[in-house]
């Protein structure tokens, strides 16, 4: 058994603005495993400025694992705690591996073609004009829950726009789920949920910045917004510290991304504890290729969660990799008819 690995720079369609700045471009990695004449892929999508494993040594650490890729999943999962996205690539190239059928990871009704994953629109920051355009978008293209960045624009700005959709649609018609991605100062939080909360919001995600551990806690406490914690679980690697910190901030959601959080097996406990406090939780992409976000879909379908999932960004980029996955009238679709072209990673 052999591994080698590609760097990969993913292009934006459009700047995709969010709280930390403007995105124009997206660096991943691309995994390979070759053993019998079989190829398996995954993908490590390192996330500057978020992710827990952007380091200096992240390439160096990519070669490790090739290098050492004879250990086999369990160990390398395990000795590559401090590079969740790695851990991810690593489970999804053994995966793809051992798959009867290249890509298919998890077989099952979505792969087949025969079911759809419900999905939330994303809507980035920009200015007035631009966030209502993409809203008119989505509704247009039959979506039923929006996602919206906030923290860029000023406040008021935001609030007019979601007084401006409330108007037009009412909560039963059209679910509004914000992200602040810890915009709002931890004295200014409680307020502006107070006013989010006037507009029938399904949820707020990351309301105050990550590390703030009894200010987010009071937060979740007291608001008259539901909650979901996301930053806050980037970095936390042992079981028991997850237990403790889920218990210690009680939020009413937690949001997660496997290639911020351990992939599929870290996610996986923070599931448990989540299910262990009756908290609920959904799943997100973290703006990888198509490669990553099949995975993740994939695997997401076998979870049986009902909730609009965050597995919408495949369209966001000029270069992604053409895959079978289709949006269509707010659902992620495994289009069985569409063929991977893979020449652009081999």
């Amino acid at each position: 058994m052999k591994a080698t690995f590609l760097k990969y720079i993913l292009n934006f369609k459009l700047p995709a603005g969010t709280s930390r700045g403007i995105l124009k471009t997206k660096e991943t990695f691309f995994l390979k495993i070759e053993k019998d004449g079989k190829i398996g892929l995954g993908e490590c999508s390192v996330f500057r400025g978020l992710s827990f494993d952007d380091v200096p040594n992240y390439e160096e650490k990519l070669q490790w694992t090739c290098d050492n890729i004879n250990l086999g999943l369990a160990n390398l999962v395990e000795e590559l705690k401090q590079f969740p996205s790695i851990q991810f690539g690593v489970e999804m190239a053994f995966l793809d591996l051992k798959a009867k059928t290249a890509m298919h990871l998890y077989p099952s009704s979505f792969t087949d073609g025969d079911d759809a994953i419900p999905i939330n629109g994303l809507v980035w920051m920009g200015d007035f004009d631009f966030m209502q355009k993409q809203i008119v978008e989505k509704l247009d293209s039959g979506f039923s829950c929006v996602k919206m960045k906030i923290g860029a624009i000023d406040f008021d700005s935001e609030i007019a726009l979601l007084k401006r959709i409330r108007k037009e649609f009412n909560a039963d018609e059209v679910e509004l789920r914000v992200d602040a991605n810890g915009a709002f100062s931890k004295n200014e939080a409680l307020e502006k949920l107070k006013i989010l909360s006037e507009f029938e919001i399904h949820s707020i995600e990351q309301p105050i910045k990550q590390g703030q551990i009894d200010d987010i806690a009071r937060l979740c406490e007291t608001t008259p917004l539901d909650i979901a914690l996301d930053e806050e679980l980037i970095g936390v690697i042992d079981f028991n510290k997850k237990k403790e910190l889920i218990e210690t901030i009680k939020p009413q959601y937690i949001i997660l991304k496997p290639s911020l959080v351990g992939g599929i097996k870290g996610s996986m406990e923070w599931i448990k504890i989540a299910r262990n406090n009756r908290i609920d939780w959904w799943i997100t992409s973290a703006l990888e290729s198509n490669i990553g976000l099949n995975a993740i879909a994939q695997w997401t379908y076998t979870l049986n969660n009902p909730m609009p999932q965050g597995l919408g960004t495949g369209s966001l980029f000029t270069n992604n990799i053409s895959s079978p996955l289709e949006v269509s009238e707010g659902a992620l679709y495994y289009n069985s008819k569409l063929n991977w072209d893979l020449s652009k990673i081999k």
